[in-house]
């Protein structure tokens, strides 16, 4: 199915929780001097322009991004990913979200490689024109599922794959996990980030329980609620991340407090930060 864009949600709370996970992921793996591999398999257009009328739909960007730039002493370690979605508008000279091809090119070195998948046939051109002046990055107008499989293991033998299907289908929510253990049979070495929307927490607590069944060593989940679950549609959001690096948890901890307050809706507003499997 391809009726998801992700320009209608670029920004919200959901987004801030994901691209700051991805960030810090990445500011770790670029502390060796080895170079390392970033894949996407559900990239989208790689970058938003807030001001554009998709994104106006529905302004979730709004409640989201722009309440975090606004706030007051934001937690120290925070300040990469806020400094970059202010480069992402300072590159294009008018309000703008980086996707998460945009802040791994942003995060990666001149050595470091992008593999980015895309299959939409709106959003696939908008990401080539992009980053086609990017020699790092290789864009594939295929599905991400399919083509994640041929990419792995990569050449750099280090890296990061994001998964961020749409969940247009409820059967993401099984195959995903499937899919994560297939990938990891491939590169057992991998750092594994899987994003979800939570409109169901059945469906999140069965999520959450086929990973503790899959065992993969050193998965951790971050989930941030914005607001009451009896409210209709996405009130949380989540990242489950497989061979999480050493210094996440505590990295992710000291943010969600902050971004609770921040971007609450109510006095519902919390998070969790949970291991699923441990290291041994």
């Amino acid at each position: 199915m391809l009726s998801y864009r992700h320009a209608y949600h670029a920004g919200n709370s959901a987004d801030v929780l994901k691209h700051f996970v991805i960030e810090r992921i990445l500011n770790y793996l670029v502390q060796k001097p080895k170079p390392c591999f970033y894949l996407d398999t559900h990239a989208g257009a790689g970058r938003y322009a807030l001001g554009a009328a998709i994104a106006n739909k529905t302004a979730e960007y709004q409640s989201g991004i722009a309440q975090l730039l606004k706030a007051d002493k934001p937690p120290e370690v925070m300040r990469q990913y806020l400094q970059a979605v202010k480069a992402c508008t300072a590159q294009t000279g008018e309000l703008a979200y980086p996707g998460s091809p945009w802040i791994a090119s942003h995060c990666l070195r001149a050595s470091d490689r992008l593999a980015l998948c895309e299959l939409h046939p709106q959003d696939a051109p908008l990401l080539i024109e992009n980053f086609k002046r990017d020699r790092r990055v290789n864009v594939y107008c295929e599905d991400g599922f399919t083509k994640s499989l041929a990419l792995l293991p990569p050449a750099q033998r280090r890296g990061l794959t994001v998964i961020d299907p749409s969940y247009e289908v409820k059967a993401d929510y099984d195959d995903v996990v499937e899919h994560i253990k297939a990938l990891h049979k491939r590169f057992a070495t991998g750092i594994y980030a899987l994003w979800y929307p939570v409109v169901d927490a059945a469906r999140i607590t069965r999520l959450e329980s086929r990973f503790k069944q899959a065992g993969l060593k050193n998965t951790q989940l971050f989930e941030l609620q914005t607001y009451k679950g009896d409210k209709p549609g996405m009130y949380a959001s989540g990242m489950i991340v497989v061979n999480a690096p050493w210094t996440l948890k505590a990295d992710v901890a000291l943010a969600l407090p902050w971004l609770a307050e921040v971007l609450g809706q109510d006095d519902s507003a919390t998070y969790r930060a949970v291991t699923v499997c441990a290291e041994s």
